[in-house]
């Protein structure tokens, strides 16, 4: 591997789907991690027909192919912190899995398996693999409820229930479980804990429909702050100021639901760079 020198950034990998609409996938890691300071790498496992709308097909990327860009990547550049997201088959988990068991960086694991529209990501016989596999490989495993519920079985219909569907989810391997609980009613809490330390993190609501992107933007913001050099418990609490106000601004795209704004620090400081003069 060549030498880096100070003026080379952090390096962080994201293994995952291409969004054709830009807003999630590989399109929404890459920004999250331009705007975040590092120099963000793809290896691309499958590739959607995807728009505001939904998803309206995808294909998966030969194993080979996918082991060929992991070879290509961690074999010459490296990395500083792995996330991985859809990943859809068995045979891509595993490909994936094997290689990230032989790494020794920092791995977000964002158990992509629906899209914001309900639509499928991830083969169900997919499930057991990602579970006996790929979670035993990931520093932080970042599920929803929904998919807590396809890992573990755990059903969390309150914030009481976050506790036992994390150690549930930690049985599985990980060294930490950041459980999403914006899908409950009241203020959004997230727990994050490695079964001894417990945190608990909360965020303003926004009302904005326009979330396409907020699962994927926030693995790759806690990667990103990883291999920036913060723990697990830093790095989590500010990946998630990072997205809530991405959420916050939001924006309308296509006749669907709109993507998260990866860019909002850039621009609000642009706003406050060239603040608007009368005429």
């Amino acid at each position: 591997m060549e030498d880096m020198t100070d003026s080379t950034p952090p390096r962080v990998l994201t293994v995952a789907g291409s969004d054709s609409g830009g807003g999630a996938g590989i399109q929404a890691d890459l920004k999250t991690m331009m705007a975040l300071g590092v120099h963000g790498m793809s290896v691309i496992a499958a590739v959607t027909a995807q728009n505001s709308l939904g998803v309206q097909g995808y294909w998966e990327l030969p194993p080979e192919a996918v082991r060929a860009q992991l070879d290509s990547v961690l074999g010459d550049i490296g990395a500083q912190a792995v996330k991985t997201g859809m990943l859809a088959s068995p045979v891509l988990v595993e490909t994936v899995a094997e290689v990230l068991a032989g790494v020794d960086v920092p791995v977000v694991v964002d158990p992509v398996g629906v899209s914001k529209h309900g639509d499928a990501l991830l083969a169900p016989e997919a499930v057991d693999t990602v579970k006996s596999l790929l979670l035993r490989t990931a520093t932080v495993v970042t599920p929803n409820l929904w998919e807590v519920l396809q890992l573990t079985g755990v059903k969390v219909e309150d914030e009481r229930d976050l506790r036992r569907a994390a150690d549930a989810v930690l049985e599985l391997g990980p060294t930490w479980a950041l459980i999403k609980g914006g899908h409950l009613p009241g203020a959004p809490v997230d727990l994050l804990t490695d079964g001894t330390r417990e945190f608990r993190l909360t965020a303003e609501r926004h009302d904005n429909r326009h979330t396409h992107g907020t699962g994927c933007t926030l693995a790759s913001a806690i990667a990103s702050y990883l291999a920036l050099g913060e723990d697990v418990p830093a790095a989590v609490e500010r990946a998630k100021a990072y997205v809530t106000g991405a959420i916050a601004h939001g924006f309308p795209l296509g006749r669907g639901i709109g993507p998260v704004d990866h860019a909002w620090r850039l621009r609000q400081a642009r706003s406050v760079a060239t603040p608007a003069t009368g005429g």
